[in-house]
């Protein structure tokens, strides 16, 4: 790291939008706030945000909570109080307020209005302004780096992905020198990349800002009867007006896309665990250049038992799966799944394709098929899940895409 970046580290203040309801992601956030979602076995959607920032030598962080945040707040007071503050580090969660009014955060941009008193106090260069439900790897100080290089006012990272999907964020257009020149946020029809009219450019919803650009930006917002969101309205608003600038989300050896998920949808955090279990996957959770940081409760190690002849009926097997501690495969079979700590399944048993977290217990000659299992759900033996929609549709959420979701503990008769 250069001396530049290094000092850059400490003029830079980030705020993590971590109120959101999750809607789309119900009934996993039907307790607990989206960015408090389990991921990946172990980990918690947030843990990717901040991890990337402890990676990239940003250390002072405030995550802005609101939505049902007992389970955030316990992991981060768990598993984030890692910073010394006399260093001038720190990870500070704060609720909304209610300093300038009475109301809840109304929008992206309403949360960091309603907390510039932290902006005040602190009195920063720069903010970086991050969500807490986005699953992916980035070196933060690439981006400061092209800020400043471009004497940008705010640089927003970009990824280019298929155009049908750009309806669901906010798609860009840049010039030759990546300056944003439009923005779009879900369009019907969202605008091509000039050079491949089958994908889009979009906003990965993470902003860079001059700390005074952004001061203006949201106490101007803040007089004016809008949906109070850095997409909607701030960022259009201010390209005309403003040096906004993308920074290209890329492998700097190929230029393809880096891995990125907005996991907003049941199908979508469904679809990025399973890309966890491929033989070499694009998003690697054992890059020890770039360790993901987690709270672990203290488990044995995870194990396998019972293999016996198909005459004695029961064998153990785990296929392409992630297993976290603690849990115990006992004469059963799991293929493409992802374990969370303190799974039992007993004999006979069969799991595919399917998420099943902390503290499940799962029953003799059960068969479950695309689905993800929430915390501490008993499971009875004999039951079969994810296969016949019609009755699951009865008794569970059932997804577009025939992913059945169960909640946490639900109890099963």
């Amino acid at each position: 790291m250069t001396l530049h970046n290094r000092r850059s580290e400490k003029r830079i203040l980030t705020m993590i939008l971590a109120g959101g309801q999750g809607e789309r992601l119900y009934p996993l956030t039907m307790d607990r706030a989206k960015p408090a979602v389990p991921f990946g076995g172990i980990y918690r959607i947030i843990d990717f945000a901040l991890s990337n920032c402890l990676n990239s030598g940003l250390r002072k962080i405030v995550v802005l909570t609101q939505y049902k945040s007992f389970s955030l707040d316990k992991h981060l007071r768990l598993g984030w109080n890692i910073f010394n503050d006399e260093l001038g580090e720190y990870i500070e969660r704060v609720p909304p307020q209610q300093r300038i009014s009475d109301q809840w955060y109304l929008g992206t941009a309403d949360a960091v209005y309603q907390n510039i008193y932290t902006l005040e106090k602190e009195q920063p260069e720069m903010v970086l302004i991050l969500g807490g439900d986005h699953v992916y790897k980035m070196d933060y100080q690439n981006m400061v780096h092209s800020h400043l290089q471009n004497g940008a006012d705010i640089t927003i990272p970009c990824i280019e992905i298929p155009r049908e999907e750009g309806r669901r964020f906010g798609v860009v257009e840049v010039d030759t020198d990546n300056r944003i020149i439009g923005f779009q946020e879900k369009p019907a029809n969202p605008k091509p990349m000039p050079a491949n009219p089958k994908s889009a450019l979009i906003s990965m919803g993470i902003y860079l800002f001059n700390t005074t650009t952004l001061v203006k930006a949201i106490i101007s917002d803040a007089k004016q009867s809008t949906a109070h969101d850095f997409g909607k309205n701030i960022i259009p608003d201010m390209i005309q007006t403003k040096r906004v600038y993308a920074h290209p989300f890329v492998d700097e050896e190929t230029q393809r896309a880096k891995y990125w998920r907005d996991i907003g949808t049941l199908d979508a955090y469904w679809e990025a665990n399973m890309d966890l279990l491929q033989v070499s996957p694009v998003f690697n959770l054992y890059d020890e250049r770039w360790p993901i940081r987690t709270y672990l409760e203290q488990y044995p190690p995870a194990k396998t038992v019972f293999h016996e002849t198909c005459e004695g009926g029961r064998t153990g097997t785990i296929l392409d799966s992630i297993v976290a501690g603690g849990c115990i495969i006992s004469g059963a079979k799991v293929e493409r799944s992802v374990l969370s700590p303190d799974v039992r399944i007993d004999s006979h048993s069969e799991i595919y394709d399917s998420i099943i977290m902390e503290s499940v217990r799962i029953g003799k000659n059960v068969k479950i098929r695309k689905a993800i299992i929430d915390k501490s759900v008993t499971i009875p033996d004999n039951m079969d899940i994810g296969f016949d929609r019609e009755k699951d549709s009865t008794n569970f959420t059932v997804t577009e895409n025939g992913i059945v979701v169960v909640r946490k503990e639900m109890p099963l008769l």
